[in-house]
């Protein structure tokens, strides 16, 4: 299968509140400090980073008044996610290659990329987003370009802290079998993952992070 391993999670900003303001809040909350990121020109939506040790950060991510957010997965996702009143949106799970979830799934990869201010650029291909709307328990899945490890957003500073676990309200066996883990593989790399059973929707309902002011829990 390939190495599979926890990149990031993202929190989508409120109606209300818009990106500065959340961003400022969860910053006062971790007691971190955040990094700038920028516009996702193909799917509308912009963000704003948290980096983590382990490779690993929290995006905090904005639906944009743009055609591309409308007709994007991701736009759709962000936009719907701040529709309902902000909060963890989905985690995305890093994998050396694509074209297994591609055949799975049936359809390819979209790109993505976001602009430095130096004019270097990040990019990548990412799939799953549509199965994210559909069922907000499964995870999507994200193949960083090849040259651009430094570029990643776990580097943009030194981390100030970690994530230590994710509470999902949904099934692991759903998740597995999203992931096209038998139970002979082991899980994904790095991660604590614990499920409870939904009594509504099913998604992310909390992450737990060890931070400078001891362990939070958003």
């Amino acid at each position: 299968m390939g190495m599979m391993r926890l990149d990031h999670v993202s929190y989508a900003v409120g109606p209300q509140e818009g990106l500065a303001a959340t961003v400022a809040r969860l910053a006062e909350t971790l007691g971190i400090e955040r990094v700038k990121g920028g516009v996702h020109p193909r799917f509308g939506t912009r963000n704003a980073i948290f980096p983590l040790r382990n490779r690993q950060y929290l995006e905090v991510v904005e639906v944009l008044d743009h055609p591309s957010s409308e007709k994007a997965p991701f736009g759709q996702a962000v936009r719907a996610r701040s529709e309902m009143g902000g909060g963890w949106m989905g985690w995305c799970v890093t994998v050396d290659d694509l074209a297994p979830f591609e055949e799975r799934l049936e359809r390819q990869s979209v790109p993505g990329n976001r602009k430095f201010p130096d004019g270097r650029e990040l990019t990548w291909r990412q799939i799953g987003i549509k199965g994210l709307i559909a069922d907000p328990q499964v995870p999507y899945l994200l193949r960083w370009d090849e040259g651009t490890e430094d570029l990643h957003p776990s580097q943009a500073h030194t981390p100030q802290a970690e994530l230590s676990s994710i509470t999902i309200a949904g099934s692991r066996d759903r998740v597995r079998g999203w992931l096209g883990l038998d139970d002979s593989e082991e899980t994904v790399e790095d991660l604590n993952v614990v499920f409870e059973s939904p009594s509504g929707t099913p998604g992310i309902l909390e992450v737990t992070f060890e931070t400078p002011k001891g362990t939070i829990t958003l």
